[in-house]
């Protein structure tokens, strides 16, 4: 017997057995150019042994660039089922965001066809049928923990987008993961009518709950149940560094000084933060910082969040995900069952980003973009203004939406010849995501500037001196100095700009691996 349960126990709907089969079998189900549905968000709750037995498939028949799919999943998932699929040119389209290198390298040379959208538009906007011709999806495979007598399905360390799949897929496959103990009883699903027929979310708090522990699953649509005991390949990851823990001490400042102005109340507001090193980071600020009986309306539960659940700070999290690491991350958390999941609610993407909680709860934002110009202007997706990264996720849904409004990054990031040749304060962002409408406040380990109230030329003037790195900070006053001249002489200086000019660190970065100029003339100099 299985140390968390057997198939049988798991599938309580007992004419579903008879489906029971391999992963290898499902493979007979598969034809080019399918719109393919699957479960999970980030590496937590996706699909794993039908992913890879179809990759095994192609790799076996060398059917590389043969047997291509349209993939869309509620954001990235593991790198063994996509990633690898990337590697075997299995990917045609791929919707809304992704990671790994090989996927990534695959949509920049233009062999993968990937959109990038809102996270929380992408999820109802599959419900609206809105991505394919006949607006189907015509296989969906979803990975459950449990699968009730009325087989409704208990997810597993994820929600994403499942229940606008059951909307919209012809066939569905089931991956019942006996290999971890069951989340069940984890979720809050609520099943979404279309306009103009949708009903408000009357969520008032992190642990309110609203909706079903169950995704309601048509019994005729399952094709194929495959037994799983593969766990979440999450992401690990780096340690907190000097850098990382400056920007997070000046945020824990400007939360005092918001309580002390009787802007938060002592307990903060829900706070969300995103994915990556920095926001896992910030919150191990939070772990050590001076507030207690917080509350978290997020995305992603990353490691550093059962950090502030064992420091007695934080009482309970709603996200769509468990984003945690492979090791220690999922161990962790399996071996503190009881103490973490009765604090953990997990819901759909269309709920857990819509505005109309963000708002109602007052989230307060935090998220790590690429860069941000002197304007606030702030890029999630383009290094370069061209070569994709991951996509935008979620950060705009909550950034447009919450009480406070927060992006962080380091000022400065290595080039190949420069341990600081690349500024995160930029004159312009060269490709923009967020706009200056929707940033309360940016960070880098330098210093935080409040931009709220603030007109354009005096935002610059603030982010400049709170928070480009000394080796650019002088470059940068140069800019906004001339730039205003230009400008203002001319009648057109609300928000100066020189076009001729406003790249010119990004173009020295292309020619000389640095994006320290001597100087703002137009000419690129090969010796600068």
């Amino acid at each position: 017997m299985s140390e968390y349960g057997t198939l049988e126990s798991r599938v309580r709907r007992k004419s579903l057995l008879s489906k029971v089969m391999k992963a290898e079998d499902t493979i007979q189900f598969f034809k080019a150019g399918m719109n393919l549905g699957w479960s999970g968000f980030t590496p937590a709750g996706y699909p794993k042994e039908v992913p890879i037995a179809l990759a095994n498939h192609v790799e076996k028949n060398n059917l590389q660039g043969k047997l291509k799919f349209n993939l869309f999943v509620g954001a990235s998932v593991g790198a063994e089922t996509e990633d690898r699929w990337a590697t075997l040119d299995m990917i045609d389209r791929r919707w809304p965001y992704q990671t790994g290198k090989n996927i990534a390298a695959g949509i920049n040379a233009g062999r993968i066809r990937m959109g990038d959208k809102h996270l929380g538009l992408f999820a109802q906007d599959v419900g609206y049928g809105f991505y394919t011709e006949n607006g189907r999806m015509d296989i969906a495979i979803i990975e459950v923990s449990a699968i009730t007598e009325d087989c409704g399905l208990a997810l597993t360390s994820s929600c994403g987008i499942v229940p606008e799949l059951m909307m919209v897929a012809d066939k569905i496959i089931i991956e019942v993961n006996t290999g971890q103990p069951s989340f069940e009883g984890m979720h809050d699903i609520i099943m979404q009518a279309k306009p103009p027929h949708r009903q408000p979310f009357l969520i008032t708090s992190a642990e309110h709950r609203v909706g079903s522990p169950y995704v309601p699953c048509d019994p005729d649509k399952i094709i194929a149940v495959v037994e799983s005991k593969r766990r979440d390949k999450g992401r690990a990851f780096s340690e907190m560094d000097d850098t990382s823990e400056a920007i997070a001490a000046h945020i824990m400042d400007f939360f005092s000084h918001e309580v002390k102005r009787g802007r938060l109340p002592e307990n903060l507001l829900p706070l969300q933060s995103g994915v990556g090193s920095i926001a896992n980071a910030v919150v191990g600020g939070l772990a050590k910082g001076p507030f207690s009986n917080l509350t978290v309306y997020t995305e992603v539960l990353q490691d550093t969040m059962l950090d502030l659940f064992d420091s007695g700070k934080l009482n309970y999290a709603s996200a769509c995900s468990l984003s945690l690491s492979e090791d220690p991350g999922f161990p962790r958390f399996f071996a503190n069952w009881d103490k973490y999941a009765g604090k953990i609610v997990l819901r759909p993407l269309s709920v857990s980003n819509a505005p109309e909680p963000i708002r109602r709860l007052g989230c307060i934002a935090m998220n790590t973009p690429v860069e941000f110009d002197i304007y606030a202007h702030a890029n999630s997706t383009l290094v370069g203004g061209t070569r994709m990264i991951n996509g935008l996720g979620g950060s705009g849904d909550f950034l447009r939406n919450g009480y406070l409004k927060i992006m962080h990054t380091p000022s400065t990031r290595p080039s190949k010849t420069d341990p600081r040749g690349i500024t995160c304060v930029v004159p312009k962002a060269p490709h923009i995501d967020h706009t200056e409408h929707d940033l309360d406040c940016v960070v880098t380990e330098q210093g935080l500037a409040d931009l709220r109230g603030l007109a354009p030329k005096d935002r610059a003037k603030v982010i400049i001196e709170k928070c480009a790195h000394p080796d650019y900070k002088p470059i940068l006053k140069d800019y906004l100095e001339m730039a205003s001249k230009e400008c203002l002489a001319k009648g057109i200086g609300h928000e100066p700009q020189l076009f001729d000019r406003a790249f010119k660190m990004q173009q020295n970065l292309a020619v000389n691996g640095t994006m320290k100029i001597k100087n703002w003339d137009i000419k690129i100099d090969l010796c600068e």
